[in-house]
């Protein structure tokens, strides 16, 4: 009875220990902004959630495409239907790891490199970004931006429009990280 008492309460710790090494962001922000000489798009989703794990340091962004907002409710329904084809890809995933070490267990600012797999429009592809991070109380805040290429997603583009949707998208995506209980 006391051994098994005794490999409950390890798990236990070692369960809570885990847990406080993972970190999550439940409202996310991620927009894009692409310009071009006919019109300017940008949108924002305030939706994305990520979780870190400051021991490994590996981190997932995930956002429902669905929940981009632009100035322009008909932006939106071409965005969803006609290049993102949002009920065919309804969600995008940033997974990475920070290549530095850092001990995000301590307050300060860090400027960090990211290494990931961006996947988009269900075509994956890796991405290397610099990023900020300020830990601070317990929390951590990060903002990063990166320059995503359309067509390396497959993202296709009519020619009738070719001249009003940008070729790079300037991305970029900011959370506030607590501790995962």
């Amino acid at each position: 009875m006391k051994k098994s008492f005794f490999i409950f309460c390890c798990v236990l710790i070692s369960i809570s220990s885990h847990a406080q090494q993972l970190y999550s962001s439940k409202s996310a922000t991620i927009s894009f902004y692409a310009s071009t000489p006919a019109e300017d798009v940008e949108a924002t989703s305030t939706r994305a959630s990520s979780v870190m794990d400051i021991k490994t340091r590996n981190l997932i962004f995930r956002v429902s495409n669905t929940t981009f907002e632009f100035p322009k409710k008909l932006m939106q329904e071409h965005f969803n239907e006609n290049y993102m084809e949002s009920d065919k890809y309804p969600v995008s995933t940033f997974k990475g790891k920070i290549l530095d070490d850092v001990d995000l267990t301590k307050d300060g600012t860090y400027q960090v490199t990211i290494d990931g797999s961006l996947d988009i429009h269900g075509v994956q592809k890796n991405y290397q970004t610099k990023a900020s991070l300020v830990v601070s109380n317990g929390n951590i805040s990060a903002k990063t931006n990166f320059k995503v290429k359309v067509a390396d997603h497959q993202i296709k583009i009519p020619t009738l429009v070719f001249a009003k949707i940008a070729q790079i998208v300037d991305l970029q995506i900011s959370a506030v990280y607590q501790p995962k209980k």
